[in-house]
């Protein structure tokens, strides 16, 4: 009796014992320093963006009576040739820059990891046809795919967060269907197959579980090039409508022309969109880190 009642105490001391490694091993990850700047990065511009119009001293079109004015007490980020205060042109710029960031890439991989995940699983018509259309939207740039897409639906918020999701699309989907095509010939998928368990479950249940890792990783890259890519389409007046304020807007139009005489207007949001892609950029490489079994014991 004593025995069978020391069995659930010694489950319940290996549970506990396996959490508490877990939870070791996260804290190592997030003390890293990798990990840890780019988090404080992206805390801080995260924060910006949701408190703009607490942070940001004038409206995001407001002119002021100061033309050109240097960065200083008054104007941080001086202002441009409207008048118009660039710091807090710079913070709402955070907003709709994150916001297509963070938009683009979560429909973007949610759709290429579905159906990347189904094709996978169900072989067949459905996979070769999947392939094909992975191998014909990977034919082109992610870049120039958005380009296409955002030419074709016209300058709207919406639209360039669609175009660059679609551009996502292929390489979550190329990403999650190889990793389907491992784990479903892994042995606990055969023998949910053979106890009789539908499809439905042995994908939800067993399969996601263990692609997951590889998509998030994917995602984090690819919200880097999001951000980058409506900085692009914005410059090309594509993006956003231009009495939108976002960092791709303020890099172009009057910036160029006006580049020598007033160098910060391209400056600062051009280093506020540098600062960001990196820190995501540094995250993603410290996530895969993280999901690596190979690379835990460092």
């Amino acid at each position: 009796m004593q025995g069978e009642a020391a069995l659930p105490a010694a489950a319940a001391n290996g549970t506990l014992a396996r959490g508490g490694r877990r939870t070791a091993r996260l804290l190592r990850w997030v003390r890293r320093p990798l990990t840890l700047g780019s988090l404080v990065v992206l805390t801080i511009f995260t924060i910006t963006a949701a408190l703009a119009p607490a942070i940001a001293p004038f409206g995001r079109n407001e002119a002021t009576s100061a033309y050109f004015a240097s960065p200083g007490l008054a104007h941080v980020f001086g202002t441009d040739n409207l008048g118009r205060d660039v710091f807090s042109r710079v913070v709402y710029g955070a907003r709709v820059s994150l916001e297509v960031g963070v938009l683009s890439v979560l429909m973007g991989t949610l759709v290429g990891a579905v159906l990347g995940t189904v094709s996978a699983y169900a072989g067949g018509w459905a996979d070769a046809a999947f392939r094909r259309l992975v191998d014909l939207m990977m034919s082109l740039p992610s870049l120039l795919l958005a380009l296409v897409i955002a030419a074709g639906l016209g300058a709207s918020l919406f639209n360039v967060t669609l175009a660059i999701s679609a551009a996502i699309v292929p390489v979550a989907g190329r990403i999650a269907r190889s990793s389907t095509l491992v784990v479903r010939e892994l042995p606990y998928v055969e023998a949910a197959r053979t106890l009789g368990a539908n499809p439905a479950r042995v994908v939800t249940r067993h399969v996601v579980p263990n692609v997951l890792a590889p998509v998030v990783v994917i995602a984090s890259v690819q919200f880097g090039f999001a951000i980058i890519s409506e900085a692009s389409l914005s410059f090309l007046g594509l993006g956003v409508p231009l009495g939108v304020p976002s960092w791709g807007n303020m890099l172009s139009g009057s910036t160029l022309l006006y580049m020598q005489r007033a160098p910060w207007m391209g400056l600062f949001p051009g280093l506020a969109l540098t600062l960001v892609v990196m820190a995501v950029n540094l995250f993603g490489d410290s996530l895969r880190d993280f999901f690596d079994p190979r690379l835990r014991g460092r």
